[in-house]
């Protein structure tokens, strides 16, 4: 697959996440809970995922295979996807789309600079360059501009 198709797919993947923010921040607010909307969005989630994997799978995982699986890595992208997504249910009604998403994604590129300088979750090592650096304040500097009106 081409770097560039990767890219692209990145894109679309960060344009969805503004869509779903703007669906389900409407549905948590006439329910008047972001947890609630968090709740029906990952049963509806979880059955698309299901019916998705169902439709694709070539085989299915071996028990030893599951066995083999930290349990941890079951249950934590879970526990902190619900805490990110009820955040965003919960702030873009007070912020804005555009505001919450910029805001969040300085949060995303700090955390995302520190995980890769350090290759933590077992994720190949980016040392924190200052070239890298520079990149990194300019993005934030431009959502900063596209945050002020």
């Amino acid at each position: 697959m081409s770097q560039y198709y990767t890219i692209f797919l990145a894109f679309i993947g960060g344009v969805f996440l503004s869509i779903h923010g703007g669906f389900n921040t409407q549905l948590s607010t006439l329910l008047k809970s972001p947890i609630q909307a968090s709740l029906i969005a990952y049963i509806f989630s979880a059955l698309i995922a299901l019916v998705t994997v169902i439709g694709s799978m070539k085989q299915t995982p071996s028990l030893v295979q599951l066995k083999s699986i930290p349990t941890y890595l079951y249950f934590s992208g879970a526990v902190f996807s619900f805490i990110g997504i009820s955040l965003y249910y919960y702030t873009i009604p007070k912020l804005g789309i555009s505001t919450m998403i910029s805001i969040g994604l300085i949060g995303q590129i700090v955390f995302s600079l520190i995980a890769d300088h350090f290759g933590w979750f077992g994720l190949k090592v980016f040392p924190l360059s200052y070239k890298r650096l520079i990149g990194v304040i300019a993005m934030i500097l431009g959502i900063f501009l596209i945050k002020n009106k």
